[in-house]
């Protein structure tokens, strides 16, 4: 995946690389390279352009100087990396300039915003961190900003956006390098703001080092992610370090869960904090019935009438974070209120899926179906307890659980689903590297002490997806099916392979199916 670069690059020598990351710390093995002029930076041999900076980094497994033939190959002029990398390059007899630092990942943000001048332009930088709702908050914020008139920027879990141009992510937030390269390209096409997801990896491995948002958000904390933070304790301590003055200038903190509560009085930044709870003091109070999309947000001198453009009542956390926050940046609260209600087109978050031909006459007898990217013990727990009040038949569940990742939310997932729906059909997500039946084992182990959900095991996902829509049909008039866990993805990976899959198109098809046959 290439991101866009600026058009215009002011080249750095390679002795101003170093004087940006101080002598003490960096140095120029040959300090006669020191005019080589460098116009880019990659930390990829797949994304390295003539002119660029490469920077070789230690991995878990190799490291990067291993691959150095092949940057110099695709136009690389110089090497950033450390002491280890210095010698291997050398005993591979690659003959470019090198740059030696102690920990180069954690210089990078530094190397690549003076490479870029990524600061001299920057746009209102709004950045969303927590376990669940960032890509949600995210499209939110970008839509009402769209409706204002302004140009937005879009940095997240499903795209990249620059202006009217689109490119795919490939992950939530991607590497410093690409991320500095992307924010001198908003500058340069006039972007007036920008939204970002950040995860915690962003946080912990550097990804965002030299950026500062005006404004950051944090929407709340479940388990996910143990195979990285292994504690729930790391996990929020790296979230927490996007609301320091190094990272931010003011924080919006959702303050619904006690990691939210801890994280506005650690924060290092000014907070303006958010509740739908009725028995926590807050900025501004959410209230209203749940299974109505209005609500009033209310803080101690305004009340803003506004409208949940999604369904579930999380929804409405949303939308009220989104727009607490766009009144920090200096937008009115009745223009706010305004520019909300417009729905955003939000990929796999309470994605309606209907049959191919709305028209036929029986499409209104087919169950309501749904698609949701909700991979949490919290997220599904959420997700169904909204569809459970907007249910008046049969709620039919489908998800699974990723393998090769955080084995310990998989009961807990199963027990959320349990606790919401009338049928649990448990199937294979991602298994990666993972048997399938022992991760199904994993999450249907969870819906076990569930007695009022009836259980299903389906391996193949879409074959569990077919299920759903069957047994929903024939529960009668009314019912709803949710598809939990991939959302937007449209691959599933299997052994080193993704394999093409979209829980869209199954679940579409199989509604066709149905309207077909009865």
């Amino acid at each position: 995946m290439s991101f866009p670069r600026p058009e215009r690059v002011q080249p750095l020598t390679l002795a101003e690389v170093v004087e940006a990351l101080g002598p003490d710390a960096a140095r120029l093995v040959d300090p006669s390279t020191g005019s080589v002029a460098v116009t880019g930076v990659s930390l990829d041999t797949a994304t390295v352009r003539p002119g660029d900076l490469w920077a070789a980094l230690p991995g878990a497994r190799v490291h990067g100087a291993d691959f150095v033939a092949a940057a110099a190959g695709a136009g690389a002029v110089a090497v950033l990396t450390d002491a280890d990398g210095v010698s291997r390059i050398a005993a591979k007899g690659v003959d470019l300039p090198l740059v030696e630092v102690a920990g180069p990942r954690s210089r990078l943000g530094e190397v690549s915003a003076a490479i870029y001048d990524s600061a001299a332009a920057m746009p209102t930088m709004f950045g969303i961190t927590g376990t669940n709702g960032k890509t949600t908050i995210a499209y939110l914020m970008v839509s009402a900003l769209e409706a204002l008139g302004r140009t937005t920027g879009l940095i997240g879990t499903i795209e990249t956006r620059v202006g009217e141009e689109r490119i795919k992510s490939v992950r939530t937030t991607p590497e410093t390098t690409d991320l500095h390269a992307l924010l001198s390209v908003m500058g340069e096409r006039g972007v007036d703001d920008c939204v970002m997801e950040v995860s915690s990896h962003a946080l912990t491995l550097h990804r965002v080092d030299e950026v500062v948002y005006d404004v950051a958000l944090f929407t709340n904390l479940s388990q996910d992610h143990l195979d990285f933070h292994l504690t729930m304790e790391d996990y929020f301590q790296a979230k927490a370090g996007l609301f320091t003055p190094q990272r931010s200038r003011h924080g919006v903190v959702c303050i619904d869960d006690e990691w939210g509560y801890r994280l506005a009085a650690q924060a290092g930044v000014p907070v303006t904090t958010v509740t739908s709870r009725l028995d926590v003091e807050a900025d501004w109070v959410v209230r209203g019935d749940p299974r109505e999309p209005d609500l009033t947000l209310s803080s101690a001198d305004e009340v803003l009438h506004l409208r949940s453009a999604l369904p579930g009542d999380f929804n409405r956390v949303n939308t009220a974070m989104a727009a607490v926050a766009l009144m920090l940046s200096g937008i009115a609260p009745d223009d706010v209120a305004e520019a909300v209600l417009t729905r955003p087109e939000v990929p796999g978050r309470m994605e309606l899926v209907l049959p191919s031909d709305t028209a036929r006459p029986d499409v209104e007898d087919l169950p309501t179906a749904l698609v949701d990217f909700a991979h949490t013990p919290d997220a599904v727990g959420a997700v169904l307890s909204a569809l459970r009040l907007q249910t008046n038949g049969l709620l039919v569940v489908v998800l699974g659980a990723g393998g090769s990742r955080d084995p310990g939310k998989r009961p807990g997932m199963g027990a959320a689903a349990a606790a919401h729906a009338d049928v649990v059909i448990v199937t294979d997500d991602n298994p990666r590297d993972e048997e399938p039946e022992v991760i199904r084992a994993a999450v249907a182990d969870g819906v076990w002490p569930r007695s009022r959900a009836r259980l299903e095991n389906v391996p193949g996902r879409a074959t569990a997806i077919e299920r759903a829509v069957e047994i929903a049909c024939e529960s009668g008039p009314g019912a709803t099916v949710a598809v939990l866990g991939k959302g937007h993805e449209q691959g599933q990976e299997v052994r080193g392979e993704v394999r093409d899959h979209d829980d869209r198109v199954v679940l579409r098809a199989a509604l066709d199916h149905r309207s077909v046959t009865g």
